[in-house]
């Protein structure tokens, strides 16, 4: 039971990744022409495209692919948690599965965008959008950071903020005395 579980939590959690990657992509108005953008757009319209008919956008934000990415992360919550209920601690439980799935997508993307730049070096169209992907996030950094050499140490100052992020969570619930909030946060 435990490896139909894992499989099923993973897959959720992947296809939870692109979803949110298409709310991303929009937010940070990535070339939708792109070859690894219309992938993420022909993998979410399935599920997406229909709801936005009923569920539109507010101010540039994709929410009905959000309301998906958190109907996912709720599954995702009742399949790890073995149980079938919708008190708060569920819905508080979904949020933060999200949140810590957007978390790990921005590291790996960062960390896919860093490998790419010592192999494509520019020409690849999967690194243009991941720069565009990172750069709305990176940019803020940049103005803060001194000059230093033509080094940009902007997405290692974006992987420690995640990580702090992360650990102030991590405290938070622990301090709030919820196992079941902090066991999930860990778990994912």
């Amino acid at each position: 039971m435990n490896t139909l579980t894992f499989l099923l939590s993973t897959a959720i959690q992947l296809y939870t990744m692109v979803l949110l990657l298409r709310v991303w992509m929009q937010w940070a108005r990535c070339d939708f022409y792109n070859p690894f953008a219309q992938f993420v757009v022909k993998a979410t319209q399935p599920i997406v495209g229909p709801l936005r008919r009923v569920i539109p956008s507010i101010g540039g934000l994709d929410t009905s692919s959000l309301l998906v990415a958190f109907v996912l992360s709720l599954i995702k919550v009742i399949v790890l948690l073995m149980v079938i209920t919708l008190q708060p601690v569920i819905w508080i439980a979904a949020l933060l599965v999200m949140l810590k799935t957007l978390g790990m997508m921005i590291f790996w993307v960062l960390l896919v965008m860093a490998i790419m730049s010592w192999v494509s070096q520019g020409r690849s169209p999967v690194e243009f959008a991941l720069r565009q992907l990172t750069e709305p996030l990176l940019r803020p950094i940049r103005s803060l950071l001194p000059a230093m050499g033509g080094i940009d140490f902007s997405p290692m100052i974006l992987v420690l903020l995640l990580y702090v992020i992360n650990m102030g969570v991590a405290e938070l619930l622990q301090s709030t005395g919820s196992p079941l909030l902090l066991g999930l946060w860990m778990a994912t």
